[in-house]
This record gives C-alpha cells, sequence and structure tokens, in this order.
C-alpha cells in the first residue's frame, strides 16, 4: 500500500499541480459576457429516461451536440439557443438497443440529426427561466418548454475562454414525434424525460 501511495504522489509531481477547483463562478447573469457562445460538446450532455414496466426508469444519452447561445446578459429573455443532435450517438447500456433506436426509432440514415430552436424566454427567478422551442425529430416538429437552471458563468481556467453553464429538464411524448414500431413498445410508456447538462463558451477577441 505504501509503495503505491508513494507511485501515485510521483505521478502527480511529475505531471504537475492540476487545475483548481472553480472559485470564482458567478450566478449574476448581468455579469457574464454577451455575444455568441458555442456549446462546449465535451462537457454537455442530452440524457433521456423513459418509464420500464412501470418500475423503473431506464436512462440513455446523446454523445454529439453541437450549438450556439446568442446571450444578452442585461435582458436575458432576448437570449436565443439553436442545438443539433447528432441521432446516431445515442447510446443506453444494451447494445441490441442501441441498434433498435438507430434503426427502427431514430431512422438515423434518414434523420441524422434532431434539432431544437428556441422561440422565447421566461425569467422566472434571478438565475431560472422558461424556455420555450421547437424540437424536430425524423422531420416532425413540435413545441417544447424547458424549466432552465443558470449554473454560472466563469474564465475557463484551460482555455481563457468565457463559460456559461446551464441545467434544463422537460418532457416530450415519443408517440408525437414517431418513436414507435419498437419490439419493446408495449413495456415502455409515451413519456420521455429530458435532462440537460450545457456548457457553452465564448472565445476571447
Amino acid at each position: 500500500m505504501l509503495r503505491r501511495v508513494a507511485a501515485v504522489s510521483l505521478v502527480l509531481g511529475l505531471a504537475g499541480p492540476l487545475p483548481a477547483a472553480a472559485q470564482s463562478v458567478s450566478k449574476d447573469v448581468s455579469a457574464a459576457p454577451a455575444g455568441t457562445y458555442a456549446l462546449e460538446p465535451a462537457h454537455s450532455q442530452l440524457l433521456f429516461s423513459i418509464a420500464h414496466l412501470g418500475l423503473t426508469d431506464y436512462y440513455g444519452r446523446f454523445d454529439r451536440l453541437s450549438g450556439a447561445l446568442n446571450f444578452d446578459p442585461k435582458a436575458p429573455e432576448k437570449s436565443s439557443v439553436s442545438v443539433a443532435i447528432d441521432t446516431s450517438s445515442v447510446d443506453t447500456p444494451s447494445g441490441g438497443i442501441n441498434d433498435e433506436l438507430k434503426g427502427t426509432v431514430f431512422g438515423i440514415r434518414a434523420f441524422p440529426t434532431a434539432t431544437f430552436k428556441s422561440t422565447s424566454v421566461t425569467r422566472t427567478g434571478p438565475d431560472t427561466g422558461r424556455m420555450d422551442g421547437t424540437l424536430t425529430i425524423k422531420g416532425v416538429t413540435k413545441p417544447v418548454s424547458l424549466d432552465v437552471v443558470f449554473s454560472g458563468g466563469e474564465e475557463d481556467p484551460l482555455n481563457g475562454d468565457f463559460a456559461l453553464g446551464f441545467k434544463a429538464t422537460g418532457t416530450i411524448k415519443r408517440t408525437d414525434f414517431g418513436l414507435t414500431g419498437m419490439e419493446w413498445e408495449p413495456l415502455v410508456g409515451d413519456d420521455v424525460s429530458l435532462i440537460i447538462q450545457a456548457m457553452f463558451e465564448r472565445r476571447k477577441d
């Protein structure tokens, strides 16, 4: 055990100090720089869950996202977001389910991308809001509302860009978008819960 501890200490020492935990995150929306921010895909996640047999919630995610945020800190309700989701990046704990999601459910060859575009933002608190928009899946476009929390903003210590973080949740009905026809459809619910962690970065001029 002592040898293992020593080895870990040596490796950390040779690697140099890691960036300190974020201490400068500001929850003050008005303090963030205005402008266009790009979605940071390595630190953004779109998870979904659906009831299975009425007993458990089954989770999955999409691993590849892109998008942009036009941010107005003085009037956040004037901000707008657009996001593209690579449907071939859907991922669950089951390889068989992944194959069926890519084929029967999302039809990734014909519909490789799903999109969300905001249409309005309503501020509900100092760091909360409701974002209404349109979600397009398999060529079907429906209105969607998301409850959004501003997690804060700070300069990214890894690259110096200014970063903003958001959490969002919402619910859609899979049958509204034609997400049907799978062998296990009778075993799952219609409501799909969305959980979004989004990090946007504004490059330095």
